[in-house]
């Protein structure tokens, strides 16, 4: 761990921060200034649909103008639209606070290839540690953001504004950490005839099995993880708990997404990808069944638990698989696709919990969630059976 990477997981760790923050919070105001409750998650959904809408135009300035001053663009843009979310709290405007998401959702599409940077920052053969340490910084916002969110929720007459106004100055930290990186300048790959070489076009980017997998892992893995944190704390406050129970929830469940980040990178190099993976699938699967065994508290805690750390198997996993998928030219254009169907899974995940959760309940969310993840572990079978092939064959 070089001070590059110390500094980008500490630029993580502000990241989740934000994320957190607003997935404690966001459908809570929406309750509150949505017309009708089944609208509650919709500014959740817009952050994650500003997120899918920005990848394209992220990874263009990424190819233009490098990671730096990308990433400071985001973070420039995490500020503004943290004040414009607090200016809707303060003008109880419901529409203002979904379009002030979707604009933050350009700081998640840049926050999203931090995990790509640390790659860059390491040598080829500490990447997998690397990209799992980086993630490992979002420990940080497992700790900070539920207790922001909870230390400002009463700050200002209007509930949660100030947790908004407090994440501005989250945004000017990250963006302080951001200038004292430096990232390397990535050499120029010539082709054949001596010119830049453009790499292989996306649709056939996209038929490579491992990359395939990847987003298939990345995507459903996030969008599960997603579809059961964003309606624990409606949920939660349906069965009657204070605000206070709900951060405690989140908190320890974002510690489980991120606490395993310090060892998932040497147990991707002992056993492989697709086996730690396929844990993370399993895990999935246990959080459900202890959520659908009660709605007392350590249910919603130990469910959540072990739904963090499914995500961090199956996340760092899928990061770790799409970086033997592409070469250095394609990278840009790979990424991109790989953070646009994560985020149009979590859109839709998004706005699923809150409909789901207020008019189905609790239960049947969880149901439904089995569906994605066992198709997340159909899609690690095949893959792993199709090597198994090809390294007999051999």
């Amino acid at each position: 761990m070089n001070k590059n990477l110390w500094l980008l997981s500490l630029c993580q760790g502000l990241f989740l921060t934000n994320n957190v923050v607003f997935i404690a919070i966001n459908g809570l105001v929406g309750l509150q200034l949505a017309p009708f409750g089944w609208m509650a998650t919709l500014p959740v959904m817009g952050y994650v649909v500003g997120g899918a809408l920005a990848t394209p135009l992220v990874a263009r300035t990424q190819t233009l103008w490098g990671r730096k001053v990308s990433f400071q663009i985001g973070l420039a843009v995490g500020a503004g639209s943290a004040a414009l979310c607090a200016w809707a709290a303060f003008s109880a405007n419901f529409w203002l606070l979904c379009a002030a998401t979707m604009v933050a959702g350009y700081y998640s599409a840049n926050g999203g290839l931090y995990r790509f940077a640390a790659a860059e920052l390491s040598t080829a053969e500490y990447r997998e540690k690397a990209v799992s340490l980086v993630l490992a910084g979002g420990l940080l916002g497992a700790v900070a953001g539920p207790n922001l969110a909870n230390a400002t929720r009463t700050l200002f007459p209007v509930p949660f504004a100030g947790a908004y106004i407090a994440l501005v100055g989250v945004a000017l930290v990250a963006m302080a950490c951001m200038a004292a990186i430096r990232f390397e300048a990535q050499p120029v790959v010539l082709n054949a005839a001596g010119q830049k070489a453009t790499g292989r076009p996306l649709s056939e980017l996209l038929r490579q099995p491992a990359l395939a997998v990847a987003i298939i892992g990345a995507a459903l893995g996030y969008g599960v993880m997603n579809l059961l944190m964003a309606a624990t704390p409606l949920a939660m406050q349906v069965c009657g708990f204070e605000f206070s129970a709900s951060a405690l929830v989140l908190e320890w469940h974002v510690i489980g997404m991120f606490a395993p980040g310090f060892f998932t990178g040497h147990l991707i190099k002992r056993f492989g990808v697709l086996p730690v993976m396929g844990v993370g699938v399993l895990l999935n699967l246990a959080c459900v069944a202890v959520a659908l065994m009660g709605v007392e508290l350590h249910h919603f805690g130990i469910a959540l638990f072990l739904l963090g750390v499914g995500w961090n198997f199956l996340f760092t996993g899928s990061t770790t698989l799409a970086l033997t998928a592409y070469r250095p030219e394609e990278k840009d254009r790979a990424q991109a696709a790989i953070n646009f169907c994560v985020y149009a899974t979590l859109a839709l995940s998004a706005f699923s919990s809150g409909v789901l959760v207020t008019t189905q309940g609790w239960t049947l969310l969880n149901a439904g969630s089995l569906v994605p993840i066992v198709a997340t572990g159909l899609a690690l079978a095949w893959l792993g059976a199709q090597r198994k092939r090809v390294s007999s064959a051999v």
